[in-house]
């Protein structure tokens, strides 16, 4: 006898831009998801498991950080510059029609590099935040 759990599931409205959400659906029927709300469930997933590892640091940690964003965007003056005491360098690169791409070699004290990390994700010209500590 199968044993059925439901489990209540709140309903969200989100705006995603066409082109992302063009992606999204590429994505989905590329790697056999059911449904965009799936795609969703896994993204938010990872998002939280990757923010949960970001508070448990301690010390000094050394990190990747990769963002990409619009041509044009202000992201260096906003939160590299204000966080020197954590980049040691950075790779600028042109990627696609309108974006950018910067890789971030960073270095410090774990709630300064947290700081960091989450100045790069509120900037709202950033359009993605990849993290990967050493």
């Amino acid at each position: 006898m199968a044993l059925l759990i439901r489990t209540c599931m709140s309903i969200v409205s989100l705006s995603i831009p066409k082109p992302l959400l063009e992606k999204v659906d590429s994505y989905l029927k590329e790697q056999g998801y059911a449904n965009r709300s799936e795609v969703l469930r896994q993204a938010l997933r990872s998002y939280i498991s990757e923010a949960k590892r970001l508070d448990e640091l301690k010390g000094t940690v050394a990190a990747t950080i990769t963002i990409i964003y619009q041509k044009g965007a202000s992201t260096r003056d906003d939160s590299q510059h204000h966080s020197s005491n954590v980049v040691l360098t950075f790779l600028h690169t042109h990627i696609e029609e309108g974006y950018c791409i910067e890789v971030i070699i960073a270095k410090g004290e774990a709630h300064l590099m947290k700081a960091f990390i989450e100045s790069l994700r509120a900037n709202k010209q950033v359009s993605e935040v990849k993290v990967t500590i050493l």
